[in-house]
């Protein structure tokens, strides 16, 4: 883990999460050497985050669906209601509405794992020969590739996240994490565009314009107390898995990796009590933990309060583009919280810390916007009815995030 002085006071500190190759997960003595490391990254003096190297095929995959979340969230919403039906996909934030922050759309991805665990790579991210020919085609044009490609790279990550399932209980003992994941066997990918100033402006103008001609527009102000594109949270699945993300110009729709100097996530490190930017290598996939792992591991792994910053002014016309997979139990899943658990699970958040940064956020501001693990589990509490607590605690009519208050 490295760490760097940034220049701003969003850039406090950057760091640079513990990094490891995707041929350590194929090898099993190498992935027995680097499992100590996995822990020490995951656990809980850890930051709650990796990144994985070298996944071969996936950087096409990445440059072909990526680009695909901002001509989404820009195109009219009739002809892209067509497009997201026909491939299946949906959106969990109300595309309506022209001053969203973010657009995301969003598939479950039913994962089938290959009988043959030699071949798994092959039978989960199909990247032959056929594959890359398809995606050369009508590139900056079509979405003939959108269901295919999210589902190809979203049973390539989920498959990550069942690797460091398995190194992580080879430490822990039990099995209970890939058990859990397996026994699931469901996840949920969404592409995510966060938008620049020029999109807000676009978007705008077009909800004008469709008012105009007599069709309905929803606005809701999404602003953001602390200049966030995604505000503070915890997610409560087991494995959050991550494209490194790409950022293109609202001037001229091209790649703008080279003028960013971090992904813009922004982590809470629960043993250092810091905030830092996190910096990851082009083309990798970051492994952030979540809620879930944190209660069925009791403490051995650490879920990661995180947000997602915007640019400064002089970079406002830059977008943010990734694609995430939510690893998580099955709906039915109930959790055993022991009085141990509970106390840890109380103990160790972040309200019971001084924050020591000296950026402009405070333990005050984490008050008011992140409810406490711990006020939102209870002992035989199912994953389905975790989420719909934190769901309603969070964004609920009186949620501590709710745009109604």
């Amino acid at each position: 883990m490295t760490m760097k002085r940034g220049g701003d006071k969003m850039e406090a500190e950057i760091l640079e999460p513990y990094q490891l190759s995707f041929s350590d997960l194929l090898d099993r003595k190498r992935c027995q050497l680097i499992s100590r490391n996995v822990m020490e990254a995951l656990g809980p003096n850890g930051p709650g985050l990796l990144c994985i190297t070298g996944v071969l095929g996936s950087a096409l995959l990445r440059r072909k669906l990526l680009p695909m979340a901002r001509k989404l969230a820009l195109l009219d919403p009739d002809k892209r209601n067509r497009i997201l039906k026909e491939h299946r996909l949906g959106s969990d934030v109300p595309l309506k509405n022209p001053e969203r922050l973010v657009s995301s759309f969003a598939m479950h991805l039913n994962y089938q794992p290959p009988s043959n665990s030699s071949l798994w790579y092959e039978a989960a991210c199909g990247v032959g020969a056929k594959m890359d020919y398809s995606l050369e085609d009508d590139e900056e044009e079509d979405f003939n590739n959108l269901g295919v490609v999210f589902r190809e790279l979203g049973f390539c990550m989920m498959e990550l996240g069942l690797s460091i399932a398995r190194v992580c209980d080879r430490e822990i003992g039990g099995g209970f994490l890939e058990e859990t994941l397996l026994d699931s066997c469901t996840a949920k990918g969404r592409l995510i565009h966060y938008h620049s100033a020029a999109d807000q402006s676009f978007l705008r103008e077009e909800a004008v314009r469709r008012k105009q001609s007599g069709k309905q527009v929803k606005y809701r102000n999404e602003s953001s107390h602390f200049n966030l594109w995604q505000q503070w949270h915890y997610d409560y699945g087991v494995f959050t898995i991550l494209t490194d993300p790409l950022f293109l110009s609202s001037h001229s729709c091209q790649d703008c990796n080279l003028i960013t100097t971090h992904s813009y996530l922004r982590i809470y490190h629960p043993s250092k009590n810091r905030f830092y930017m996190v910096k990851t290598p082009q083309d990798s996939f970051i492994v952030q933990i979540g809620e879930s792992a944190d209660i069925l591991s009791q403490g051995k792994l650490r879920s990661t309060l995180h947000c997602v910053c915007r640019p400064d002014k002089q970079l406002e016309h830059i977008s943010r583009e990734t694609f995430a997979v939510f690893l998580q139990p099955k709906w039915s899943h109930s959790f055993s919280v022991s009085e141990y658990t509970m106390e840890y699970l109380s103990s160790g958040s972040i309200q019971r810390q001084q924050i020591l940064d000296t950026d402009e956020v405070s333990n005050a501001d984490i008050d008011r916007i992140v409810p406490p693990l711990s006020s939102r589990i209870r002992d035989g509490m199912t994953f389905a009815e975790f989420s719909r607590e934190t769901t309603k605690q969070y964004y609920g009519g009186s949620g501590l995030q709710s745009t109604n208050r």
